[in-house]
Formats: C-alpha cells, structure tokens, sequence
C-alpha cells in the first residue's frame, strides 16, 4: 500500500509540503532579505490555499464525491498557482521596459488574507528580477514544479481511489 492508496496521508503530505515552501519562502524572505514581488506574494497565496484544502481534507478522510471535491479544489488551486508561475517565470525571461510585473502591490495590500499575515505578505521587489536560483531555476520556476507536483500527484490520488 502507497501513499497514493491512502487519500488522508497523501492530503496531510501535500499540507506538510506545503508548509515547507512557505516557511522556506519566509526563510529566503527574512534571513536572505530577497524581498518577495506581487507575483510571488500570488503564488503564496496559492501556496496556502493549496494547503488549507489538503489540511482539511486530511482532516475530514473524505470518500466518494467529498474526495472529489476536495481534490477538484487542490487541482484548481494548483493550476492557478501554475500559471501565476508560469507568467512570473515568463516576466523574468522577457522583462518588460518598464521593469513592473503587471500586478499593483496596492491592489494586494486591500486583499484580506494580506491583514492576517502581514509578515508573509510584506515586499516590494521588480518581478523581473532574478535574486536566487536553485540547479539552475528560479523561484517561479521551483514553484511551477511544486504546482505541477501537487496537481499530478492530487490527479493520481484520485484516480486511484477510484478504481
């Protein structure tokens, strides 16, 4: 038996891997200074959202159509955060002339969830700019994998329980 045959352990997985980007995300953030753009505060917010539905997926065990509801939800929230990603990692290859990102942070700061986590939320950098890289990808590019991950694995989970 896998990770893929239990749906609550691979819903409590994605949220433990989730947390983990995050906190690496506030890590690069406070303890490196690299001040996050408009984009890569979407991408966290995807990031959360895609936890907050495995947490309470793990939570509830769901079966039948709760599982599919469940993973429509992180499959949905994953694909957003993709193509957030992909646009980001698209700015970053092709920066325009004016050197912004397409997104106003003051448009973000109205957000409600940016009130109760201030401290993930904060930052003011140029989305063009590439300030850390990993083999090669950048941060966008590390989180359009992530993205991918979470959806692919979340699409066997279900087909699994399916059958």
């Amino acid at each position: 038996m896998t990770l893929l045959d239990r749906p609550r352990a691979a819903f409590a997985f994605i949220f433990v891997l989730c947390v983990g980007l995050i906190a690496f995300a506030l890590y690069l953030q406070h303890a490196r200074d690299l001040e996050p753009c408009p984009m890569c505060i979407l991408q966290r917010y995807a990031f959360i959202a895609i936890a907050l539905a495995a947490l309470a997926a793990a939570i509830h065990d769901p079966r039948g159509t709760a599982l599919k509801v469940y993973g429509g939800f992180l499959i949905l929230f994953g694909v957003i955060g993709a193509g957030i990603a992909i646009r980001h990692s698209w700015v970053q290859h092709f920066p325009p002339q004016d050197a912004g990102c397409g997104l106003e942070l003051e448009f973000l700061m109205e957000l409600p969830l940016t009130a109760m986590l201030p401290a993930i939320f904060r930052g003011n950098a140029d989305c063009s700019k590439v300030d850390w890289t990993f083999v090669g990808l950048s941060i966008p590019e590390w989180a359009l994998v992530w993205f991918f991950v979470f959806v692919v694995f979340t699409f066997l989970v279900l087909r699994r329980a399916r059958s």
